[in-house]
């Protein structure tokens, strides 16, 4: 198999640490939407994504309801595309008044710049909303590594366990799906990502999984435990 020329990665438990995400920025998120929605829920955006949630629980209900349905969503950890966006908003306001940097893993930033500077196009596909995976790596503890990312994609060009969805970002990066290299630490993704064409790689990091996943476990997909051992 060739070597792939452009690279697609994931973020929480493949760039970053599970732990970051379900112990940092959930619960920010959680404790803070009343308020932000208290603040900001007749400004359109905002307005979108509520309304939104409104839809899909059942038709014109009051905003305390929607944050409630929000919190719980959270609680389970449910990619909804509006959860993700509002959460996007309220963790801006986090990074940007220094609450929290981004956990990256020690190695990634300058993994992720050699790849740059190899001329090796980067990707980011996450269930969380664009905006939020710009602040990410933006904000994160290595600097601001916005510039290494050409192009960003979530839950809204379809699921991250769909076919489909690599189909369309495959048609929306513009080479063969051959050329990309998809990095996740959720096989399931991983499955759905090499039905539609793309190279695959299995991120197993101890830190988030102490249990490693081999054999039969990997579903065939090459098996990496950090970015160093990414051959591309």
């Amino acid at each position: 198999m060739p070597h792939p020329t452009v690279i697609l990665t994931d973020i929480e438990g493949t760039t970053s640490s599970i732990s970051f995400v379900k112990n940092v920025l959930f619960p920010y998120a959680r404790k803070a939407l009343p308020a932000y929605v208290a603040a900001h829920g007749q400004e359109p955006e905002v307005r979108r994504w509520l309304d939104a949630v409104a839809v899909e629980i059942g038709g014109a209900c009051q905003d305390a309801l929607i944050v409630e349905t929000l919190q719980g969503w959270i609680d389970q950890d449910r990619k909804h595309t509006a959860l993700k966006a509002l959460q996007g908003m309220i963790w801006e306001a986090g990074y940007r008044n220094g609450d929290y940097k981004a956990h990256f893993y020690p190695e990634v930033a300058a993994v992720l710049e050699g790849w740059h500077a190899e001329g090796k196009p980067l990707y980011v596909y996450s269930s969380g909303s664009v905006p939020a995976q710009k602040q990410f790596f933006g904000f994160s503890e290595a600097g601001n590594l916005t510039h290494l990312v050409s192009g960003w994609f979530d839950t809204e060009i379809g699921g991250k366990r769909d076919a489909e969805s690599y189909r369309n970002i495959v048609k929306a990066i513009g080479v063969p799906a051959g050329q990309i290299v998809f990095l996740s630490d959720v096989v399931e993704e991983l499955d759905a990502a090499r039905e539609a064409g793309l190279q695959t790689r299995l991120l197993d990091r101890l830190d988030d999984y102490p249990m490693p996943r081999t054999g039969d476990a990997t579903h065939g997909h090459d098996r990496v435990e950090n970015f160093q051992q990414i051959t591309v």
